[in-house]
């Protein structure tokens, strides 16, 4: 399948029914357990990653998807395939603070070229193709009209970090940094909120998959972002000798922004 189209098609569709899926399992006393790497995973990321890769199977392309790579079951994925976190912030999903999303992405050429993210709790999904990066209610099992968004690319700095993961290195480029604002959020949705100009920077100190981040970079890079690592390169993906571990990277509005940052980024982890 070529059709950029047609395959966003499809992954809307997969999103939106794992996010009714998931919010069945959300109203409920579900349990957790704990991963090799010591983080959750409940039932609803592996019944959100079931609906997803039915979904995506009829597009015929190789999926690199986290509950499955976590199994060990992952595909010859060549230049072109998807990367799927089903329940993107399963810790926050365990608070039920809402703050959770299912990321899709289409990679090709190590490129998240086609995105999508939805947020079952805010009845939210935001996409994006070469037409741009755009956000649209979810209203029963479909979206309605959707609306384009961008970056704010200006103006003073409002930072955002994760919920569940603070790190000490934040605080020293709180320090680098011109007084901002902080805001902490879970999952994926910090990668939206620069996408529409409600924030200006994500740096991550630490550690993320590319499942974490694909979907995220393709909406952020159509609204005019860019993800960088800390050489001040595009974060890239099929990293498959690193098990898709992705580097320390920064989130931001514009280039120039970013650049600055990942610098500071480096110089601290040097030091």
């Amino acid at each position: 399948m070529n059709n950029h189209q047609a395959i966003l098609d499809i992954m809307i569709e997969a999103a939106l029914e794992a996010g009714e899926a998931i919010l069945e399992i959300y109203e409920t006393s579900f349990a957790n357990t704990a991963k090799a790497d010591g983080s959750p995973v409940t039932i609803a990321d592996q019944r959100a990653e079931d609906i997803i890769l039915s979904h995506l199977a009829k597009t015929g392309i190789p999926v690199l998807a986290e509950e499955s790579a976590e199994a060990g079951k992952i595909p010859t994925l060549g230049n072109r395939f998807f990367c799927v976190d089903p329940l993107d912030g399963t810790k926050e999903f365990i608070k039920k603070n809402g703050e959770f999303t299912i990321n899709i992405a289409l990679i090709e050429n190590g490129k998240p070229i086609l995105g999508v993210i939805s947020i079952p709790v805010q009845n939210k999904i935001y996409f994006a193709s070469k037409d741009g990066a755009f956000k649209a209610k979810i209203i029963g099992n479909k979206i309605g009209e959707k609306e384009k968004t961008s970056v704010a690319g200006c103006g003073d700095i409002k930072l955002v970090a994760s919920r569940s993961h603070g790190s000490e290195l934040l605080k020293q480029l709180d320090i680098k940094l011109p007084p901002c604002e902080d805001v902490s959020v879970g999952s994926a949705l910090k990668f939206c909120l620069l996408a529409e100009g409600k924030a200006r920077l994500y740096p991550r100190f630490t550690n993320t998959y590319e499942w974490d981040s694909a979907a995220g970079q393709a909406i952020l890079e159509a609204a005019g972002g860019v993800v960088l690592t800390l050489d001040g390169l595009p974060l890239s993906y099929d990293k498959a000798k690193d098990n898709y571990l992705n580097p320390f990277f920064v989130a931001a509005d514009c280039e120039h922004l970013g650049e600055q940052v990942a610098k500071y980024m480096n110089e601290i982890c040097a030091s």
